[in-house]
């Protein structure tokens, strides 16, 4: 099976994405689960967010996604205080299902954190595929 894997994004071995939003200026990370992730979950009916204004930091868990099959954590791939939440997911959590890398996304987080070096370790989309491989 083929996912989609997005070039313009780095990924987490537990498989958050990361975007740096150029045209929202710099430091603003768009945060969500990838197309893999969504489908192993399979129908994801609840998600919980951190609030805007909180802090996450790199590594640790910002928050829960559950499906008819398992409740996951969710994991940060920066550090940084969230700037948006995707209220939308509130609502509708199967936007993560249909659509992982768009109207799908979690959280905007205002960083310091550059996605090429940033303390975790994140991986390329090649990377990531051969991991999910």
């Amino acid at each position: 099976m083929s996912f989609d894997i997005p070039a313009d994004r780095r990924y987490l071995e537990s498989h958050e994405w990361a975007h740096a939003l150029e045209s929202d200026g710099d430091g603003v990370v768009r945060i969500g689960i990838t197309d893999f992730a969504q489908d192993e979950l399979g129908d994801v009916v609840f998600v919980e967010l951190p609030e805007e204004g909180e802090s996450i930091t790199a590594g640790e868990q910002f928050g829960v996604i559950e499906s008819i099959k398992a409740v996951s954590d969710l994991y940060a791939p920066v550090s940084g205080e969230v700037v948006a939440v995707n209220e939308t997911l509130f609502d509708s959590p199967e936007l993560v299902n249909d659509d992982p890398f768009g109207e799908g996304w979690m959280l905007e987080v205002e960083t310091d954190d550059d996605l090429e070096s940033a303390d975790l370790e994140l991986l390329s989309a090649d990377e990531y595929d051969e991991q999910i491989a």
